[in-house]
This record gives structure tokens, sequence and C-alpha cells, in this order.
């Protein structure tokens, strides 16, 4: 087991935190780490890909779980898998997708670990129709504080307190998961244009139940009569049928063939993302997108995880790094989703990767961020002029509205929002405290929000 100081940030790259970076390769190395760590305590890390600080720990041990990244196990009859915390959503798709099974959950990047997926309860363009990634799971290996390692069934509290707890109920360390059935690795794929936020969501709510998978990029500068203007796009895992004859991929339906391009630059200018020229690729996108088109077959890392192809694309918002604020509020609330919307107008955020989406049923877990309703994610340059003042504002309208952001992704909300975001909270404070009275998973986004 290897260990070594290090800087360690979300990937927003805003509040970089030093700690021990302890990484286990077996259960026994795990368990001998959170025995041996120190009064700061410790926290499981996977990919680093939560944008803000849930998985540091300053001045304590952060746990790189990558290193537990076997499979283990692939029930075919029943199709599910069983497979370490450390193995990534990538290599899921590597292995699945040629037997005709697909990850039944996944979030805009595939380089997330299946730990990862379970502790911020991931959701994907399918939430409507399959909820969360913790909703697929039958069974994990948890171990908890005291260095036990117990099997934590779906159903049961500590399950559902650690389906979306951030890591803090304990380390996860393997998981059973239920698959979905597919027959190529490809995507038919509708797309159209909405004219403002009114027309997105009447298109939304009238035609959601026909997809399986639903987005829609958002032009969060766009004003006036345009605002909210979006691309909506839709679809479903393509049928074999639905392939022409004497398409090349006709010949291996099943191939996962994921594109990549150049790396990021180490660092590109601060300032580079402007209103002016985000102003100018949101016009573009927009405009260049069809009016309606369906049927289009398109890779699933193509509809699924397009930023993925160029790694390190978090870079391109400079030194300074970036925000992303992502939260619901529920049906009958599309007043607030409106004031909101153009109160980010108003404000010329310049971000050019926000999406709308609708959410289903709520999932069980008592921190897990999704429940019914609409839910907007969009990436800000840290450094904008008035951002703190502005999102303070957004997440009083957020709460009281009653809806919540999303901790996964959270590097600044006031601690004294979270119980009216997140009702649950007093039952996962005393579950941690029965579990864990010495305190031995903390992070920094526990200290600062008093998880």
């Amino acid at each position: 087991m290897s260990a070594e100081t290090a800087s360690v940030t979300g990937w927003g790259r805003t509040a970089p935190s030093v700690a021990r970076l302890v990484r286990p390769r077996t259960y026994e190395e795990a368990v001998a780490a959170v025995r041996d760590c120190g009064a700061r305590g410790s926290i499981p890390r996977g990919l680093g890909r939560a944008y803000g600080d849930a998985a540091q720990n300053a001045g304590g041990d952060v746990l790189d779980m990558t290193g537990l990244d076997r499979i283990h196990a692939i029930d075919a009859d029943d199709g599910s898998v069983l497979c370490g915390a450390g193995v990534s959503l990538h290599r899921l798709m590597e292995v699945l997708l040629p037997l005709g099974w697909f990850v039944p959950v996944t979030p805009g990047t595939r380089y997330v670990t299946v730990g990862g997926a379970i502790g911020a309860d991931i959701h994907g363009k399918n939430h409507h129709v399959s909820g969360s990634f913790a909703r697929h799971v039958r069974s994990m290996e948890l171990l908890t504080a005291d260095g036990t390692i117990r099997t934590v069934r779906a159903g049961t509290p500590l399950f559902d307190a650690t389906a979306g707890g951030m890591g803090l109920t304990g380390v996860i360390l393997t998981a059973t998961v239920e698959l979905q059935p597919v027959e190529t690795s490809l995507m038919s794929v509708d797309t159209e244009r909405a004219a403002d936020l009114d027309d997105l969501m009447a298109r939304l709510t009238a035609t959601d139940d026909r997809y399986r998978y639903s987005v829609a990029w958002i032009d969060l500068l766009a004003r006036g009569a345009a605002t909210g203007r979006a691309v909506l796009t839709r679809g479903d895992h393509a049928p074999l049928a639905a392939l022409p004859a004497g398409m090349r991929a006709r010949r291996d339906p099943l191939a996962f063939r994921p594109g990549r391009l150049p790396a990021a630059p180490a660092f590109l200018p601060d300032g580079l993302l402007t209103r002016r020229t985000v102003g100018l690729f949101n016009d573009l996108w927009y405009r260049g997108a069809p009016r309606a088109r369906t049927g289009e077959l398109q890779r699933i890392s193509a509809f699924f995880h397009p930023l993925d192809g160029v790694p390190h694309w978090n870079r391109v918002y400079g030194r300074g790094g970036f925000v992303q604020y992502q939260f619901v509020v529920g049906y009958g609330q599309e007043e607030a989703l409106r004031r909101i919307v153009a109160r980010i107008a108003a404000h010329r955020c310049p971000s050019f990767l926000a999406v709308l989406k609708r959410f289903g049923d709520a999932d069980p877990g008592w921190l897990s961020f999704p429940r019914p309703g609409w839910t907007l994610a969009l990436d800000i340059p840290a450094g904008l002029p008035g951002l703190g003042a502005l999102l303070d504002e957004l997440d009083e309208e957020v709460a009281g509205a009653g809806g919540r952001v999303y901790l996964a992704k959270d590097s600044r909300l006031r601690p004294d929002l979270l119980a009216a975001m997140y009702p649950r909270l007093e039952e996962f404070r005393a579950l941690r405290a029965e579990l864990d009275p010495r305190g031995v998973f903390v992070s920094d986004l526990a200290r600062r929000l008093g998880l």
C-alpha cells in the first residue's frame, strides 16, 4: 500500500487541500488504512470527478480506491455484475457492451467509479424512467469505521444512508449492479430546437415518456423572447433492425469505439471564456442544430459522454477553475425555474455547458439529490464577478421552492440551508454518530456543511 502527501482537488479545481493520499490494493490494506488513519480521519475517493470538495480531506487521509478494480463475476442470465468499487463505468462498458449489456445509469462522464456512483447516487438522462444508480444496486460490501466489512442490502437503513452519502458511512469495496440489455452500441437519437424555456418545458412534458433518455442543452445567455432557448436531444438504444443493410456497424454491432481527441493544454489563458466568446458559441450551437431530426444513429460515447473525448477538458476554464451549479425544483414550481433562468441570463453568466432534464420518482437515499421535478446544471468560471452573491440568491430561491442543490457538485453552499433541502438530514447524522462515533470518515464537504 503506497501513501504520499499531495494536493487534492475536485474536477472544478476551486478548493484544493493537502492530504495524505493512500492507495490500498486489497481488502486487508483498506482495513489497515481505515484503522490507522489519524485524528483528521479519512474519506474514500474514486476518479476525482466530484466537482467540489466531497472527496477531499485537508490534513487527513484520502483513500484512493481505484486499485480495487476487478470485475469478479458477470451473470448473463439475470443481467448483473459483481465488481470492485474502483471499477470505472468506462471499464464496465468495455467489458459488458460486447456481451449485450449496458450500465443502468451513466452521468455525463464514464470516468466514474462504481463506488463513486453509489456514494454520489449519480443520475443520467434516463432518471425519468430508471431513477438513479443506487436503485439498480442489489447489495454492496461496506468497510465501516470499526474495521468491519458488512454486506449491505438494498432497502436497509445503512444502504439508504450510503446511497448519496458522499462516502461518509464507510468505504464501498464491492457492489452487485443490475444491467440494461442492448442489441447494439449505437443510439437512435431525435433532435429538435425549442424557441424558449416555456416551449422547452412543454415539449419535455408532452413527449418525454416516449424516450428512455432525454436532455436539453440550454442557452443561458439568451435574453428577451429567446430566454431559455434550447436544443433537445432524446433517444434510446438502437435495435439491430435499425442499422441499415451494408452499414459497417452491422458486422460488429456491439463494438465499443469511443473517440478521443488530444488533451487540453495544461493551462489555457484566464478569461478565454468570456460572455462574448461563449455567447458566440451558444448562438452557433443553437442555429447549427436541426429544427427537427429523427432516428440519427450515434455512438454511445457521442450521445452520453461527448466531453470524455477531450482529456482534461476542465482546463479550458483557466487556472481559477470553475463552479458547476446544479439544482432541482419540483413540478409545480415552474415559475421558480423561470425566475432562476432569467436571473442567470440577466447576470450574463458565460456558461456553454448548461443542461435541463426532468427527474422521475425520488430515490430512497437519504441524501440522494434527485426528486420529481426540473433539474438544471451549469458550469461557470469561478472568477466571474459577483458569482458568490448570485449563487447565494439562487440557493435561497431553490430552497424556498422546496428544491435542493447537488452535493457532489457543491463547493460553496451555506450550511443553514442544508436541512431545508434535505429533510432526512438528521436521520443521516444520527446514523453516522452511531456507526462512526470517532468521526473516522470525514471530508472537506462534511466539515463545511456539518454533515
